[in-house]
């Protein structure tokens, strides 16, 4: 099939055509149709398969003869809520890439940024807003968004939605749109509370699910570096100089702390790096990320704030400086590199404390991950974790302190 099979006007055919696509991919395939035909949808498949043209493709279609026929100020119809600023910025870039040729109107709203040029925006009125859930109900309360007109409701990555804590902003933001016709949930993954999530909101949905939940993609190369832990940074290095070279490469550690520690240890060594984290500003991060993808670092280090929706055009690898806990997270990294397939590459360290890890995501992608033993600094097989005991006191128990013995008067009885 190709986008000019789908019943989509010139102007949106335009817009597609304009950013080089020709062949819409699986999930859009599937997904465009039904919400042309105004079915809600609950949608799982993995990072980087155009999640964000599935929706934004025929709601601009939906919206089009509409907006054309209505020359009066924006009304907003569409809502499409996302948890991280990040992405909720790219699915706006998007939206505008789609719909360059018509006259709808989008934007978007989000938190740790000035919030008087986002109310310029709103005053001037929208079609389909983009935004954050806490500075949606903030910009509501203030009275600059009405979401009583809103037809549409659209909830991307809605299972980090909920990892995130965001489940009581979305339920009110639910009862605050009354009037809505259409509800569509995408995900990468469908645990049980984004089921529940979907029985609560959606009406009688049509379920596409292209893949087993948390697979990774086949196109992705991934190696595993079996490392002790007082290791990682000196075979990070190794690994920058002796396999990434001059390739770009996102650095995924757990803590704010860890990505301060490896980002010194890179700039040290000559490296051309970046970082992303939740203490950064959004101006910072912003920056960060466009210096990135304009290719003026090729080494970003970030936590898992990073982990979903980014679509950074050709990243060569992902790097897991640490293991993550949760096995979905390390599907979530990987699948920043081989988008929309494209051919990528992960490389993962491993402790003697992670092996575990490794166990439950080889357990869910259903897969050996290939280890690499050709390094410097390789694990002993039969390495255990080290184990840190808590030391105690000094003194023996009921020890008398040096007052008690001396037998010191005190001004207490």
């Amino acid at each position: 099939m190709l986008f000019e099979d789908l019943p989509l006007s010139q102007t949106i055919q335009q817009g597609i055509s304009e950013i080089g696509h020709t062949t819409p991919t699986p999930i859009q395939e599937k997904v465009i149709p039904e919400i042309l035909r105004r079915n809600d949808v609950i949608a799982c498949a993995q990072t980087g398969t155009g999640k964000t043209g599935a929706f934004a493709i025929p709601l601009l279609q939906l919206l089009n003869k509409r907006v054309e026929d209505d020359k009066t100020k924006g009304t907003l119809s569409v809502l499409i809520v996302s948890p991280t600023r990040e992405l909720a910025v790219q699915i706006a870039e998007n939206i505008k890439d789609y719909s360059k040729f018509t006259n709808i109107k989008s934007g978007v709203v989000f938190g740790g940024a000035s919030m008087q040029p986002q109310i310029n925006l709103l005053k001037d009125g929208l079609h389909i807003l983009v935004a954050t859930p806490g500075r949606l109900l903030d910009l509501r309360k203030q009275g600059y968004i009405n979401l009583e007109h809103v037809e549409v409701l659209v909830l991307d990555e809605a299972d980090l939605m909920l990892d995130m804590g965001f489940i009581d902003e979305v339920q009110k933001i639910i009862r605050l749109a009354p009037n809505l016709v259409q509800r569509l949930m995408f995900s990468a993954t469908i645990p049980p509370k984004v089921q529940d999530l979907a029985k609560s909101l959606l009406q009688n949905p049509e379920k596409i699910e292209l893949t087993t939940n948390s697979s990774a993609a086949p196109s992705i190369e991934q190696k595993l570096y079996m490392v002790p832990k007082q290791d990682k940074v000196e075979l990070l290095l190794y690994v920058m100089r002796n396999v990434v070279k001059n390739k770009s490469i996102l650095i995924f550690r757990r803590t704010k702390f860890g990505v301060e520690k490896a980002l010194q240890s890179l700039v040290k060594n000559g490296f051309k790096v970046d970082e992303l984290h939740g203490d950064k500003s959004q101006t910072d991060r912003t920056s960060a990320l466009e210096r990135f993808k304009s290719k003026e670092v090729n080494i970003l280090v970030a936590t898992d704030l990073a982990a979903r929706g980014l679509d950074i055009d050709s990243l060569d690898f992902v790097l897991n400086f640490d293991i993550p806990s949760m096995p979905e997270t390390y599907v979530h990294r990987i699948g920043r590199t081989g988008r929309a397939g494209s051919v990528g590459a992960s490389i993962s360290f491993c402790s003697a404390d992670e092996k575990k890890y490794i166990q439950f995501i080889e357990t869910l992608i259903d897969n050996k991950i290939p280890v690499e033993t050709e390094h410097p600094y390789p694990l002993e097989k039969n390495a255990e974790p080290v184990v840190h005991k808590k030391k105690g006191s000094k003194h023996k128990k009921g020890r008398k302190g040096s007052g008690s013995k001396a037998n010191k008067k005190r001004w207490y009885k």
